[in-house]
C-alpha cells in the first residue's frame, strides 16, 4: 500500500482546493493566458503551441497543499523593476517579452570544468517537467501560492562540474533597455543579479521555472526561465536569467549593493528579523482579507534549517 508522505508544510485537507475547483481555474486560465499574448515559443519537452498546456508533466512530493493563488492575481500582481516598479506595470510592458525574434541565450561559467552557452531549447531539453506547488513570501509582506513548472537547479549545476573553488552561484537577467523599459532608468545596478551559496543552490528545493499554472512562464514572471528558492524573500528568485556563473566569493546582489542595511545577502524568511521598516511577523495571503502569522523560513524549515546551524541569523539576514 502506497502512503503519501505529510510534509510540515502542509495544511489539512479541508483547506485544498477541491478537484473542480481546479479544473475550473484551469478552464479560466485558457481563456485568460491567451489574452495574455505570451511570447515565448516552445522548446524542448514543451511541445504546446504557445498559450496551450505543458504535456506529461510530473507531480512533486515537495508540492504544498495549499489553496492557490488565482492565476490573475500572479500575473498581474508583480515586482518585476525591469518593467516598472508598479506592481501592474509588468503585466502591462510585459506581455510581449521576450522578443521571439531574438534568440535567448543562457551562459554556464565560472568555476566549473564544463561551461557552456546554450540556447534555451538546449538547455532545458534534457529534464522532465514538473509541477511544484509553493509558498512565495515577498519581504514587503505579502504572499501567493505559486504551482510553478520546472525543474532542480542542482541537475544543471552537477553537469557544469564545479571545481573545489566553487563556493557560490551568481545568476543575472537579461539587460536589454529595449525590450525591459524599466531599465532605462537607474532604479538599480542594471543587470539585475542574485546570488546562492552553492549548498542552498544544489539544495532539492530550489528549482529552474519555466511556467506556471501548467502554461508557459508569463513575461511578467521571468519568462523564459527564472529562480525559484521558497524559504527565500522572493526577491531572490531571480527572472528572465541569461547567466549562472559559479565563483568563490559571496557575488554583490543588486539589493545588497542598493541597500546593504535593508537587504542581506542570505535573506531567508525570518519573522524574528523585521526589515528596517516594517514587521515581518505576520503577511497578507493575496486574495485574504485577514493576515496570517509568518513561518521560519517559509514553512520549509525542516528540509533547510540545517544549513545555517550555528550561523547568527540576525547578524547573516
Amino acid at each position: 500500500m502506497w502512503i503519501k508522505k505529510r510534509h510540515p508544510w502542509d495544511l489539512p485537507e479541508s483547506e485544498v482546493t477541491d478537484h473542480k475547483t481546479y479544473l475550473n481555474r484551469r478552464k479560466f486560465i485558457e481563456g485568460a493566458i491567451g489574452v495574455a499574448a505570451l511570447s515565448v515559443m516552445p522548446f524542448g519537452k514543451i511541445n504546446a503551441a504557445r498559450g496551450e498546456d505543458f504535456d506529461g508533466l510530473s507531480s512533486s512530493e515537495f508540492s504544498t497543499d495549499e489553496r492557490l493563488t488565482s492565476f490573475e492575481s500572479i500575473t498581474t500582481y508583480n515586482n518585476f523593476y525591469e518593467f516598472g516598479t508598479d506592481k501592474s506595470a509588468p503585466s502591462a510592458l510585459a506581455a510581449d517579452f521576450p522578443d521571439p525574434a531574438k534568440p535567448w541565450q543562457i551562459t554556464v561559467d565560472g568555476e566549473c570544468d564544463n561551461p557552456g552557452v546554450f540556447d534555451y531549447q538546449e538547455f532545458i531539453q534534457p529534464y522532465t517537467l514538473e509541477e511544484r506547488i509553493y509558498r512565495l513570501r515577498c519581504v514587503e509582506g505579502w504572499s501567493m501560492v505559486i504551482p510553478w513548472v520546472g525543474f532542480q537547479l542542482s541537475e544543471v549545476l552537477k553537469k557544469a562540474q564545479p571545481n573545489s573553488r566553487a563556493k557560490f552561484v551568481e545568476f543575472t537577467t537579461l539587460y536589454d533597455p529595449e525590450q525591459m523599459p524599466g531599465q532605462r532608468r537607474r532604479v538599480l545596478q542594471w543587470p539585475y543579479k542574485e546570488g546562492l551559496r552553492i549548498d542552498e543552490a544544489m539544495h532539492p528545493l530550489t528549482i529552474l521555472a519555466v511556467g506556471l499554472y501548467g502554461k508557459m512562464m508569463p513575461g511578467q514572471n521571468g519568462a523564459p526561465i527564472r529562480l525559484v528558492v521558497p524559504w527565500k524573500y522572493g526577491f531572490k528568485s531571480i527572472k528572465s536569467i541569461v547567466r549562472i556563473r559559479f565563483t568563490e566569493k559571496m557575488p554583490l546582489t543588486a539589493w545588497v549593493e542598493s541597500a546593504p542595511h535593508e537587504y542581506g545577502f542570505y535573506s531567508n524568511v525570518n519573522p524574528e528579523v523585521n526589515h528596517p521598516r516594517w514587521s515581518q511577523r505576520r503577511e497578507r495571503r493575496i486574495g485574504e482579507l485577514l493576515k496570517r502569522e509568518t513561518l521560519m523560513f517559509n514553512g520549509y524549515g525542516d528540509h533547510v534549517a540545517e544549513m545555517y546551524s550555528g550561523m547568527d541569523l540576525r547578524k547573516y539576514f
